[in-house]
């Protein structure tokens, strides 16, 4: 044993008034393990007791880094204080570095600090459906450096989060997840118009995903070249089952199901021609 108490008050670093133990790094070395176990752990305990209160996924997600944040910081300044080393004397280091790290990582600082903005004042939340010029996506993290959003065809994109917060993002399910969509359909001229109208709105009133909470519409649109064209207006639930793009594809199946059923003949582009003067058929010999 006292061997033992031995090497553990060995010294193995000595500056101005500290001296380092075998025991204290071997306490600081148990310390950081057990404690970085704690942390980790203590958020997975918080994530999952949020989660049983039905609490939104980007707001856990918030809490739970923050704790991770805070329980790393302090489990910083207990480390130090094992040793004994006074924050003093990272003064002059700690403003070095700074420097260096505001010329040199001028864009990580900016993209992590977007990121907790984006979790606090949550402009965008998991789950929101994002239009960025040409590409569309669900989001699905938000991490401390950039987004993930699944694009509509699987793809997944890494966006920095100041590119979020820097430029205009349309956010489709910001305050509401219902939206509008519209299906337009041009009909031979001699048609009956409101056979037409009718239908159009049978049509949206026989498809499950078209709320019946809000008012659905046709609008008679204009006089076509070759068409009469009508507007089908119906509002639905974004985060419902079925996507925007197949909901417009169901409607369009029923319309033409119905319009066939009923003798309204969808148009297509007709010319007429006039030839001024006789045509001869002249016979080859």
């Amino acid at each position: 044993m006292d061997a033992l108490n031995q090497v553990f008050d060995t010294t193995l670093l000595q500056f101005a008034d500290t001296t380092i133990t075998v025991g204290q790094v071997v306490g600081v070395v148990l310390l950081v393990l057990g404690g970085s176990l704690f942390v980790v752990w203590s958020a997975r305990v918080l994530g999952n007791s949020l989660r049983k209160k039905i609490v939104s996924q980007d707001l856990i997600q918030m809490l739970s880094r923050a704790w991770l944040i805070i329980g790393f910081i302090v489990l910083a300044f207990i480390t130090l204080d094992m040793l004994r080393v006074p924050l003093t004397a990272f003064a002059f280091i700690s403003g070095a570095v700074a420097i260096g790290v505001g010329f040199g990582a001028q864009n990580i600082i900016n993209n992590f600090i977007s990121g907790w903005i984006l979790m606090w004042e949550r402009p965008i939340k998991l789950g929101d459906f994002l239009e960025m010029g040409d590409v569309r996506g669900t989001v699905e993290a938000i991490n401390t450096r950039s987004t993930r959003i699944r694009r509509l065809d699987g793809v997944h994109l890494l966006v920095p989060n100041s590119y979020l917060l820097e430029n205009t993002v349309t956010n489709w399910t910001l305050t509401d997840p219902t939206v509008r969509t519209s299906v337009l359909v041009g009909v031979a001229y001699g048609s009956d118009v409101q056979l037409v109208a009718q239908l159009l709105e049978q049509a949206a009133d026989e498809n499950p995903y078209v709320l019946t909470t809000s008012p659905k519409s046709v609008v008679f649109e204009n006089f076509g070249d070759s068409a009469l064209i009508f507007e089908l207006l119906v509002w639905i639930n974004f985060q419902a089952d079925r996507p925007l793009r197949l909901v417009r594809s169901d409607l369009r199946f029923a319309i033409d199901r119905l319009f066939r059923e009923n003798g309204v003949v969808i148009s297509f582009p007709q010319r007429d021609i006039h030839v001024d003067g006789s045509i001869a058929i002249v016979e080859s010999k």
